[in-house]
């Protein structure tokens, strides 16, 4: 049976081929600018053809990409805190702020995990002031204890404020520490370690 001439000659020429294949790999990977590289099989498919956040934007009155916030809009994963973070924010806090978690095991259980993760390495265990910051002397200052009397006298809105937007030099852990977790170590800290009736 005789072989098509087109195999006999990519037979015969394996040098020419090879080299053929090579310019096309490269014309077709070429980048033909510093943001095209080169030509592609469905394009759209790996680009998008969306604007980028910092690029100018015709379609809009200023210009750009980025539009700020309607005003009026609120992130529905973190409504914005009504209290402002002074003396007299922090004590209208605790007359208007109450907890509205029980003390199931559930609750208290996820208190304490939170309360060792974000408030331990300060508090200390027992919550007595003597965590592990303070005691391998890497904090020069005590943090506050749980069971000094003006702890155990605060209002529990009081304890939430402090957590949210921090006081002295207690930084603030609203940004890391949602409300319904701040409510439950604020429940592990009054039913544990202060042992505060509800």
């Amino acid at each position: 049976m005789k072989k098509p001439a087109v195999a006999i000659k990519l037979i015969s020429y394996p040098g020419v081929f090879l080299v053929l294949s090579g310019i096309m790999g490269l014309i077709s990977g070429c980048d033909r600018t510093r943001n095209d590289k080169g030509y592609e099989y469905f394009p759209d498919m790996a680009h998008s053809l969306a604007y980028e956040t910092y690029t100018p934007n015709p379609n809009f009155p200023d210009g750009l990409t980025q539009q700020p916030p309607l005003p009026g809009t609120v992130n529905r994963s973190h409504p914005p805190y009504p209290y402002a973070n002074t003396d007299e924010g922090r004590a209208l806090a605790g007359s208007e702020l109450k907890n509205p978690l029980g003390s199931d095991s559930l609750v208290m259980n996820q208190g304490k995990l939170l309360y060792t993760v974000f408030c331990q390495h300060c508090h200390g265990e027992k919550g007595d002031g003597m965590g592990y910051l303070y005691t391998s002397k890497r904090y020069p200052m005590k943090p506050a204890s749980f069971q000094s009397e003006r702890v155990l006298g605060l209002p529990e809105g009081e304890l939430y404020h402090v957590i949210t937007l921090g006081y002295n030099t207690m930084g603030a852990h609203g940004a890391q520490v949602r409300p319904d977790e701040r409510w439950k170590i604020i429940r592990y800290i009054q039913q544990v370690l202060q042992n505060k009736p509800l």
